[in-house]
């Protein structure tokens, strides 16, 4: 006698015949992921968001995931009785600052993901962007901000390398100069850069909003897309401020290196990443060139 499927199994495969061609678009193509904000601070969406990559890679997508740590570097220079300084949304790195931002990144933070990876079925390997020379930094990007850095140039080959043995590149943004000195390099413009060495299909950044306003006290003027051009002009009319600076930068600055798309998602939502990628729609702010 023949079982039929009940309706609750029915919509499960009509889900899956849906995500279908996006399973075909992304499957063999590099999408970087920027993880950050209260997706890597709530238990419940870090595992969300790390279920979500594991998938990915099960279906060939090539995920390389980078992350900054903010909260865990401002709760260890806490209990080491520093005081946190932010200037214009980067954090003020001095030279005893630049040693724990180094610590807490490359030694806890991503290993901690890379843990968390294995456990959910998927295979990891930690870097930072000091190892095999991958982000060479330079810096310091002003005076006031000590031993901050940006990406002077990005060596792609060791992500290369860890997509090619099958495993998932989790990448600590510390890079260092030509003398050796370590630089504290934010999450989201070193994800531009090594989006761009890589010539990713695709740039999510996760913030803690749920993408880009008009006017941000109205959510009815949410932008589902916008060009560079007009990101300018959202920063000079003061729509985007303080943190969410580098990461519209971070953004139109994949674009310009030729990312095919880079959108803003909001990490506070469950699986926001497949919702994203699998879907017509998607839930965040996608910027173009044009």
């Amino acid at each position: 006698m023949m079982n039929h499927p009940t309706p609750m199994t029915a919509y499960k495969a009509d889900i899956l015949i849906q995500a279908l061609p996006y399973f075909q678009k992304y499957s063999g193509r590099i999408v970087v992921i920027k993880y950050g904000g209260n997706a890597m601070v709530s238990e419940e969406l870090r595992e969300a968001v790390m279920s979500d990559i594991v998938l990915l890679t099960l279906v060939g997508v090539k995920v390389v995931l980078v992350h900054g740590g903010g909260p865990e570097i401002t709760a260890t220079l806490k209990r080491m009785g520093i005081e946190s300084r932010f200037s214009g949304g980067l954090r003020v790195t001095d030279a005893e600052t630049v040693q724990v931002v180094q610590m807490v990144l490359s030694g806890k933070t991503n290993k901690d993901l890379v843990a968390l990876i294995q456990k959910l079925g998927g295979k990891a390997i930690g870097i930072s962007g000091i190892d095999g020379g991958l982000i060479r930094a330079n810096g310091p990007l002003k005076p006031e901000l000590g031993f901050v850095g940006e990406p002077d140039a990005v060596d792609p080959a060791p992500i290369l390398d860890i997509l090619h043995a099958g495993y998932i590149p989790i990448i600590a943004t510390v890079g260092s100069d030509a003398d050796g000195q370590s630089y504290n390099i934010n999450a989201d413009t070193a994800a531009s850069a090594i989006a761009g060495s890589l010539n990713a299909e695709n740039l999510i950044v996760m913030t803690d909003i749920r993408g880009l306003m008009r006017d941000k006290s109205d959510p009815d003027s949410f932008l589902p897309h916008v060009s560079v051009a007009e990101l300018a002009k959202l920063i000079e009319s003061g729509a985007v401020e303080g943190g969410m600076i580098p990461k519209v930068n971070c953004c139109a600055d994949a674009v310009k290196q030729g990312v095919s798309r880079a959108v803003m998602i909001d990490g506070r939502i469950p699986h926001a990443i497949l919702l994203e990628m699998f879907s017509d729609e998607g839930i965040g702010t996608l910027v173009t060139d044009k």
